[in-house]
This record gives structure tokens, sequence and C-alpha cells, in this order.
């Protein structure tokens, strides 16, 4: 456990610099956009938030359900995101970077001292799983933001894209346990509940959608016919004047997409990446095709079969996010439910997901017209009882 909180926050502040070394430490370099954090600010969140569950031993993440102060003077008035709204983290009077990087040094040494006195059970592992966890995902969120300003990314985040798996998998369904700890060390509130599931029989891509079905898709009109897009999805269109998936640039009758803020040509056998839940869905009515119900995605995913590849690109899926039955909120208190009802379901992983985080039940969950993530998604044949909802 020492280890792992010592190789996040080595890739947090990697990832920082590589921010900084592009201009980018300071709040008033970065645009204001709804989609990223000033990296200063997300820096000393991380620091903090590992600070209030562990050091200060926090009974939830309510203000003043901390004992004692931080080691950083105003840093709960800074770093609490319960308490800042994102639009004023751009105005706030952060220290220097230098200060900041000192202070999450001293929190992560504090935390492995302590942690070396811990008792080795899960109800005393649990603040330092779930701050593992925590850094873990801003870790990614901090890689997304490279890709949005068009920064240069560390070594570490270059990734060669694997040709995805031929063919369909047809399951024949049926029970299963879905979500729970399973052996897992740790898992968020949103997963804890495990639940009897029954899936009826379905069939599911292998692997996920190519560059190459998407260029078929926008060459027969894809992004101008609307009967191919819902009403939401239709208002997504027309906001972000969409014509093709998120960094994709053509010259001539070449493509490229640009990774980290360099063109890359376009490989044909690549998955498809960065578009939102509306373009996957409009690819599966031009299809004829669906997105999988997520208790679909674990059902296939959790079976053991060798054709069945996951783990390059978070997936979409036709679930909204909603509780399991008996959620009861964690510690983390604003993790899950506030996005209960308003965002979607993705299973899987990216390739920058630590491994020690991917798990056949994670759910993660973002807003239907977010495609600045690491995402793509497969479809299903579709069926009577499944059956794709057309577009509105």
């Amino acid at each position: 456990m020492g280890a792992a909180l010592q190789d996040a926050r080595r890739h947090t502040l990697a990832l920082f610099d590589a921010l900084a070394a592009s201009g980018y430490d300071r709040a008033a370099q970065v645009p204001h956009l709804p989609i990223l954090n000033p990296p200063l600010w997300e820096l000393g969140h991380v620091a903090w938030f590992a600070e209030w569950f562990v050091l200060r031993a926090a009974r939830s993440s309510q203000p003043g359900d901390a004992a004692g102060p931080s080691l950083l003077a105003k840093a709960d008035s800074w770093f609490d995101s319960n308490t800042v709204a994102h639009d004023t983290r751009w105005a706030l009077d952060l220290p220097a970077p230098g200060t900041i990087q000192t202070w999450c040094c001293e929190v992560l040494d504090a935390i492995r001292e302590r942690l070396a006195h811990t008792l080795d059970d899960d109800a005393a592992l649990y603040p330092y799983r779930l701050v593992l966890a925590h850094e873990d995902m801003h870790g990614e969120a901090l890689l997304y933001t490279l890709q949005t300003l068009g920064a240069a990314a560390p070594a570490f985040g270059a990734y060669t894209p694997q040709p995805p798996a031929a063919g369909e998998i047809s399951f024949a369904g049926g029970d299963f346990l879905l979500g729970g700890e399973q052996s897992r060390g740790f898992v968020f509130d949103n997963e804890r509940q495990a639940a009897p599931c029954r899936v009826a029989a379905f069939t599911i891509d292998a692997g996920l959608v190519s560059n190459a079905a998407w260029l078929a898709f926008m060459r027969d009109g894809g992004y101008k016919n609307p009967r191919h897009w819902s009403a939401s999805g239709r208002a997504w269109l027309m906001e972000h004047e969409r014509r093709a998936p998120r960094y994709w640039q053509r010259t001539g009758e070449d493509w490229h997409t640009l990774r980290f803020g360099s063109p890359v040509p376009l490989d044909p056998a690549a998955p498809v990446r960065h578009v939102s839940l509306h373009e996957a869905e409009a690819y599966c009515s031009w299809a004829g095709r669906r997105l999988p119900r997520e208790e679909e995605w674990e059902f296939a995913a959790g079976a053991g079969h060798p054709g069945f590849s996951w783990g390059q690109l978070w997936e979409w899926t036709a679930s909204p996010f909603l509780p399991y039955p008996g959620f009861s909120a964690d510690r983390y208190r604003e993790y899950s439910q506030p996005s209960f009802g308003s965002c979607q379901t993705l299973r899987g992983a990216s390739f920058a997901t630590p491994p020690r985080l991917q798990s056949p039940q994670f759910r993660n969950f973002y807003a239907p017209g977010r495609d600045d993530i690491f995402a793509g998604f497969r479809t299903c044949a579709p069926n009577d009882l499944y059956g794709y909802r057309k577009a509105d």
C-alpha cells in the first residue's frame, strides 16, 4: 500500500510538471472550461483529500468532520471541493507551486509513517485505499487536461492502440452477482451493494468500434442525418458543430488526430475514441445496433471468454448512472450521489487507468456530452428484450 501511494504521487507530480513545462502551472494560463481544473488547484486538492481522510481522520467529506488543522494554513478554504465552487478556482490566491509540492511531500511522508503502524484489516486500511483510488482518478483527469490543452505528455502517456478484436460473442445469459467487493480490497459506494442479477441472452462485439467503421458512418452522412440522433443529441451536435470526433482533422483526403498537441495519422484499425454518448448512440442507430447495458457488459467481462477484450478505453453503455438497490453514501459522500440520473455509466478502463483501479465491476460515469475523456464503445445485436431505443 505504501509503495502504491508513493507511485500515485510520483505519477501526479510528473503530470503536473508536464503541464508546468507547457506553461500551465498557474490558473490564469488555463482556459476557464467546465471540464478542467487549474492544475495547481488539482494538485493541492489531491494532497488535501489525502490529508483530510488519513492524517485528519475525517468521518466524512462534510466540512467540520476532520480532526485538527491542515499542515498547510488555509488549505481548507482553497482545496475543499465541497466549499470551493468550480468557477471560483481560477481566482484563488494560491501559494507558489513549490510550496504546494513541498506540502504534497510532507503529507505523503506522514501518511506512509502512519500506515506503518496501521492494522492490516479492511476497516483500518479503508481511508488509505480511498485516497489511493482518488489520486489515481485525478491522475487520469490530469492526462485529460494535457490532451485538452494540447500539451505534451510524459513518456507514460504514450499509447499504441491495439486493433479491436473482430467478430461477435454470443452469451446465453444467466444469473450473476452485479457489483460488490467480490474479494477486491476497495470499491466506491455506488457499486458496493452486490445484488443478484439475471441477464437474458445477448450478442456483443468482441472489441471496440474502429476508426474505419466510424469513417464509414461519417461518409454515409452520419453526422448530417437527424434521424440517427436523439433530441438531446441533435442539440449537442448543433452546440458543438461536430462533423467528426473531437481532435480529428482533415487534410485533403487524409485524416489526422491530435494526440497531446501533435497530429498523428489516423489508424483505421484502431478503436475510435473521444466520442460522446450522443455520437455512440447515433452510430448504433445508423448501424442497426445498440449499446450494451452495464449489466450485460459486466457479465461479458466477468465470464472469462478469451475473445472479450477490454481496458484500452472507457466504454459508454446504455445505462444511466443510478444507484444499486440498498445504496448508502460512503465517507466520500459527494462521489456518487450528486451524479445519479444526470450522468451515463461507462465500464472498463483506459490506457491511462492504473491496473490497481481496473475491475469488471468498476462504474465510471460522465455527462453524456463529454468527449474529452478516453472513451469509445462497442455494440450489441438488437433483440426484443433490450432493443435499442430509436432516436426521438
